[in-house]
């Protein structure tokens, strides 16, 4: 009966992750190539390959950026960039948007730096990233500060804290390490630790 249990456990571990991440790039992907799938299948209906879509869309993001490069065309992108910023409510969106955007694939990417923020009043620490150590544009007397953003375990949800650039610890440790610690509770750690005194 232990034998049983144990095997259902160890297929839990080693399918389950398999299966999800399985999932998620299934979903990620049928949203993906439905942006234009959808309409690309009034034109192609039974013909229709799933994929086409995505395609096009890759297509499509890479000429238009091959035309903001050019002169004329880069004119009229900036003129629509330009545009869009001063409309009421319309700039505030697109502000967040293109600032997210540019965070993660421009050339300041944020997220980059990892920091240990101790926590006021106590000796205990929590892993976050800094996102701008600018703040005197957002607001002057911010100007000793870094946007700090503290992300919550099992959730993509998270809080940004502005707090003085003395009481931040920057560490070497990847985004992408830290990212997975903080994700999961700390679990992550306690894996590879597991692996490495294994062998």
């Amino acid at each position: 009966m232990k034998s049983i249990l144990k095997n259902f456990i160890n297929g839990i571990l080693t399918i389950v992750p398999i299966i999800l991440v399985v999932y998620v790039i299934y979903k990620t992907f049928m949203f993906l190539d439905s942006l234009l799938g959808n309409t690309l299948k009034l034109f192609f209906k039974d013909d229709y390959i799933p994929g086409i879509g995505l395609l096009t869309t890759i297509i499509l993001i890479t000429l238009l950026g091959w035309l903001s490069t050019k002169y004329v065309t880069g004119k009229m992108i900036k003129l629509i960039d330009r545009l869009l910023d001063k409309i009421p409510v319309v700039k505030t969106i697109y502000s967040v948007i293109k600032d997210t955007v540019q965070s993660f694939v421009g050339d300041k990417k944020s997220f980059s730096k990892v920091a240990l923020v101790t926590l006021p009043g106590t000796e205990m620490k929590s892993v976050g990233f800094i996102t701008s150590e600018q703040l005197e544009s957002f607001y002057d007397p911010l100007k000793y500060h870094v946007a700090v953003y503290i992300p919550q375990t099992f959730q993509v949800a998270g809080f940004t804290f502005l707090v003085p650039k003395e009481q931040v610890e920057v560490i070497e440790v990847k985004a992408e390490d830290a990212m997975k610690f903080v994700l999961s509770g700390g679990m992550t750690s306690s894996a590879k630790q597991s692996k490495i005194e294994a062998k």
